[in-house]
Formats: C-alpha cells, structure tokens, sequence
C-alpha cells in the first residue's frame, strides 16, 4: 500500500468520522455545561428558569427563511449546472467525445442533472410562495408584534 493510497482512504473515511466525532463531542460538552450551571442554581436554592434548555436551542426557521434558502439552493444549482453543462460541451466538441482518453464527456450528463435538479428547486420555490403568502403575512404581522 503506498503513500497515495492513504491520501484518498483519510479524506473519504477518517475525516468524515473525525467531523461527526467533534461536533458531537461539543454537543455534549454544552449539555454537561448547561447541566451543572443548573445543579449549582438548585444547591443554592435560586429560582429556576424552566425554559433555561428551550431558550438556547437553535431558533426555528420562518417560512420565509426556508424559501430563501431554496432560493438560493436552486440558484447555485442551476448555475453549476449550466457550468457544467457548457463547459462540457464546449470541451467535448474541441477535443472530442472518446472517454477512453478523459472522463470529461461526462460533464455535460452531470452538468444536465444538477440544471434539471436546480429547475426543479425554484419550480418549489415559487410553487411554495404563492402557496404559503398567507402564512407569511401571519408570520410577519407576529413578528412585528
């Protein structure tokens, strides 16, 4: 097994695993901390807040919010893929289409997918708007409040 072996099998299986490892290790970290801050506040006898663990929990995300990060999923999908789909193309018709000599002839397949998956995200996000207007005047009337 050589040096330029291991290269790939770190970055595809340790690094992964390493990732998942500290970000549940820091998850756990902030548990241990907020669950001793609450054990000394109940040895000194101190009025507890109840909603002490709910009020540091990641805030839920408005409608609004989720449609525009569809918005811009589907923008950066569509312009890969239109990357990818051009860029592919051109390259295939200068130097020529046989994969024997490059994998590049498949720039333009996946070039087609991410484009077709990135009409797809804004067809749901503007499908999504007009469904749920309502529900976002609501959600901004309650906000102004």
């Amino acid at each position: 097994m050589n040096f330029e072996d291991l290269i790939p099998i770190g970055i595809c299986v340790v690094l992964p695993i390493v990732i998942v490892w500290l970000n549940t290790r820091a998850k756990m970290n902030e548990t241990n901390k907020k669950t001793e801050i609450m054990l000394k506040a109940i040895e000194s006898g101190a009025t507890i807040d109840t909603g002490f663990f709910m009020s540091q929990q990641s805030q839920q995300k408005t409608i609004k919010e989720k449609l525009l990060a569809r918005l811009t999923g589907a923008t950066i999908t569509t312009l890969l893929g239109v990357v990818g789909l051009l860029g592919g193309l051109f390259y295939c018709n200068h130097y020529g289409w046989d994969m024997n000599n490059s994998p590049l002839p498949t720039l333009p397949f996946l070039g087609g997918i991410l484009l077709a998956v990135g009409i797809s995200l804004f067809i749901v996000y503007f499908v999504g708007k007009r469904m749920l207007a309502k529900e976002i005047e609501d959600e901004e009337r309650n906000l102004q409040k």
